[in-house]
């Protein structure tokens, strides 16, 4: 018997299924460096949470400074928040500067860090 795989995974606040969706991230990297990053990225509709693997972000933001700003990779980093794709855009095209990305980006309230833990048998916490 063949199961279905499936790409959804559940919100881990209300258990519903997610959706996929591509948001324009706005990322600080230490020192005083932005990273605009168009992500597609799970999100739940219910709890308007959006889920982003650190490993996928994280390569994303080596890549795109492999080239020109090496120094930079591996440094701590926030994902604070989103923009609209059009203020995304202008970003990425150098039409308006860091301080108005940061008047009209949408700040997130809370940052969730997940851990997977492997499936199996494992003793009762007491």
């Amino acid at each position: 018997m063949k199961r279905k795989s499936s790409n959804q995974s559940k919100c881990p606040k209300c258990e519903t299924k997610t959706k996929v969706r591509k948001f324009p991230l706005v990322i600080h990297i230490e020192p005083q460096q932005m990273f605009l990053l168009n992500k597609q990225c799970k999100y739940c509709p219910n709890c308007d949470l959006i889920i982003a693997k650190k490993q996928e972000i994280e390569s994303l933001m080596a890549a795109g400074f492999s080239q020109e700003n090496l120094q930079i990779v591996g440094n701590d980093y926030l994902v604070m928040g989103t923009l609209e794709r059009q203020d995304w855009k202008q970003g990425n095209q150098g039409s308006i500067s860091p301080a108005e990305i940061i008047e009209r980006m949408y700040v997130f309230q809370d940052q969730w860090n997940f851990e997977v833990v492997p499936a199996g048998w494992y003793p009762r916490e007491s």
